[in-house]
């Protein structure tokens, strides 16, 4: 057996950052809270190239002291803990005392802080936990920390962390996770000498959520409640405002962001009957219980508690999310689609024609007023003497000449009229006879060209569609089988099969109007690294301010209706680790492609439609599940139903 040792205290550093430092957003959430507890009202955060390169905490704070500042670096080292009896009730963010001192080992720091009682401050720096140089500085009360080169002597953690992008989007999520655990601190982020986020730690939870999550959770219903020792507060979406994943829910416990199963479950048992199937709720909720009945020490990043009564702080969470659910007025508006805006060519206007001038009528002149008496008899005279019409005579005539129909072209539907009398038949004389052509050459004969030729027929189908269900299930006949067809599920793995067949670029329709997507800034981070693979499927996505990507262009398939959540499943794809091929990251976002594309249930489609998804599922057999494993198609036999007819 291998002799055994005791860990320098450099190694054992190094392993208790393996604990507690995972990346920059790690280093920028103990420092934060070291700033909290430290009394501060106001907290700046700055970073650069995603934390990994700098990252700056500003305070004013009570700051330390200068034998003080040295012994932070140390292990163990606190100013939160002094007995054994502290651990059943601790009340700070940080109690450990190992978060500098972790930090400390895997990067550069310099350290600036001052007590308001001193007239001048101290400055400090650090290389992979060593104090190399200490001397006085003057410096506002507080204390400024700088983190530089962040595992600059442990290379192999460098291979895990992501781009600048995610890292940054990382810490911002930190920040903005202490600005609502902690409203009544005025929290400022600069990322790339850019600020991100400014709240006014007013106290006000509603004015931090509004900074954090925007205009989107104004409309949220408010949460203030007590069971028993517990009090809830906070701030829930309404039913109608659900989200498409768990990405927007946020607890807090004692002022502690953390992670409990016990909270998701209160929390959606509240909106059980209430809500969509397959939507979820988003909160922001602080739990205050007293803390000798919450242990906060059984993680490391001290990201999980356990509850001494578990089923009083489910109780409390559940009913009182309920009752503000159930005090809260939650009729949606009628939602309209917007027309597309475009420009329609204006007909010409039509010209009116002239007027058409009537010719005037000539002025009737009194003929007989003008005659003499002697040529009124004169006229009289001619008249008498003039031949009389016979009638007989006119008809004969007219029997005479031959009428030739004119010809009637085909294409126009003459509508048939019952002659009055039957029509004389006319013989129109014969046409000149043609030259006879010469016979070809060495002609096949006609029967062995139609030998030659075999004509297929397509095969008419042995089924029929007899009709729908609930306007959900198309039923179809063959034989002695009936068959429902699940038309969404159906066509939702048609389309699927579709899209991944095509191992090119999707075509993809670009939006006249961009729309903008507001996510967390983990989910825009993810996002944004993957704009290639997004790329190649259609999807076309830009950073529009802090936490929201603008989507420029979708998948011809996909209703611009549905873009927005569409992108939000997908970035909640990519945040549960469905990256570890690029295929399966490709097939799980064409699953929401397709679904989001595919008729739903409860839609009126015409029998057109329906009768192409049916003759799909009625000619391929592996059309059996749709992407998300849900069967197709379900047979009832003719023996089935006269079992439940007792005809058999």
């Amino acid at each position: 057996m291998p002799k055994i040792i005791q860990l320098s205290p450099h190694i054992a550093n190094l392993i208790a950052a393996g604990e507690v430092v995972e990346r920059p957003a790690s280093v920028a959430k103990e420092l934060l809270e070291n700033a909290v507890d430290a009394g501060a009202s106001k907290i700046t955060v700055e970073i650069r190239d995603g934390g990994m390169t700098f990252l700056r905490v500003t305070d004013n704070g009570c700051g330390m002291a200068a034998e003080d500042a040295k012994t932070a670096f140390l292990r163990h080292a606190t100013s939160k803990l002094r007995t054994a009896e502290d651990l059943a009730a601790i009340t700070t963010c940080g109690f450990r005392g190992e978060a500098l001192a972790a930090i400390a080992s895997v990067s550069r720091i310099d350290l600036l802080t001052k007590t308001p009682s001193s007239i001048e401050g101290i400055s400090l720096r650090l290389e992979a936990g060593q104090i190399i140089e200490e001397s006085i500085a003057g410096c506002p009360d507080g204390t400024t920390i700088i983190v530089r080169d962040l595992f600059f002597n442990t290379p192999a953690r460098m291979k895990f962390m992501k781009s600048d992008t995610v890292e940054g989007t990382r810490v911002t999520a930190a920040v903005q996770m202490q600005a609502l655990a902690h409203p009544s601190v005025a929290f400022r982020l600069l990322r790339d000498g850019k600020e991100v986020l400014n709240t006014p730690g007013t106290g006000k939870l509603s004015d931090a959520v509004y900074c954090v999550y925007g205009r989107e959770c104004a409309h949220m219903a408010k949460v203030d409640s007590r069971w028993e020792q517990y009090s809830l507060a906070g701030f829930v979406s309404k039913p109608t405002d659900a989200r498409p994943s768990r990405a927007l829910q946020t607890f807090f416990v004692n002022g502690r962001p953390v992670k409990s199963k016990i909270l998701v479950a209160a929390l959606e048992e509240a909106y059980r009957n209430q809500i969509m199937v397959g939507k979820f709720p988003a909160c922001v909720l602080h739990l205050n219980l007293p803390a000798n009945m919450v242990d906060v020490n059984v993680h490391p990043a001290k990201t999980e508690v356990k509850f001494l009564n578990e089923k009083a702080v489910f109780d409390c969470v559940h009913y009182g999310v309920l009752g503000a659910l159930n005090t809260t007025p939650d009729r949606p508006q009628m939602q309209f689609k917007k027309p597309q805006i475009t420009e329609i060519p204006q007909a010409p206007k039509p010209v009116a024609p002239p007027p058409v001038q009537k010719a005037a009528a000539p002025k009737q002149q009194n003929f007989f007023r003008t005659m003499t008496p002697e040529e009124y008899k004169t006229f009289s005279a001619a008249i008498a003497d003039a031949p009389k019409p016979n009638p007989a005579a006119a008809a004969a005539a007219a029997a005479k000449i031959e009428r030739v129909p004119l010809p009637v072209r085909e294409h126009i539907i003459t509508p048939s009229v019952t002659p009055a009398a039957p029509k004389k038949e006319v013989k129109l004389p014969p046409l000149p006879e043609m030259p006879k052509a010469e016979p070809r050459p060495a002609a096949a004969p006609v029967a062995e060209e139609a030998e030659q030729v075999e004509l297929v027929m397509p095969k008419a189908p042995d089924w029929r569609m007899v009709g729908e269900l609930y306007n959900s299930y198309i039923i179809v006949e063959q034989g002695e089988e009936a068959y429902l067809i699940d038309k969404h599920a159906a066509h939702e793995r048609i389309l699927f099969e579709k899209l991944k067949e095509n191992q090119e670029k999707i075509s993809a329709q670009v939006l006249l109007q961009p729309i903008p997507v507001r996510l967390s800034p983990e989910a825009a981070g993810e996002l944004l690294s993957n704009k290639e693979m997004l790329d190649s499927l259609g999807f076309e996505i830009d950073e529009f301010g802090e936490n929201t990507v603008l989507l420029r262009q979708i998948p011809m398939d996909l209703d611009p209706a549905h873009a927005a959540e569409t992108i939000e499943e997908m970035a909640a794809d990519l945040l549960n680790g469905r990256r570890e091929k690029a295929t399966t990251v490709r097939d799980e976002i064409l699953h929401t492609v397709a679904c989001k594309a595919a008729i739903k249930a409860g839609w009126k489609n015409d029998e057109a439609e329906l009768l192409a998804v049916a003759r799909q599922v009625m000619a391929r057999e592996d059309l059996k599940h749709c992407p998300h494993g849900r069967p197709i198609c379900i047979t009832l036999s003719k023996k089935q139903l006269e079992k439940q007819f007792k005809r058999s």
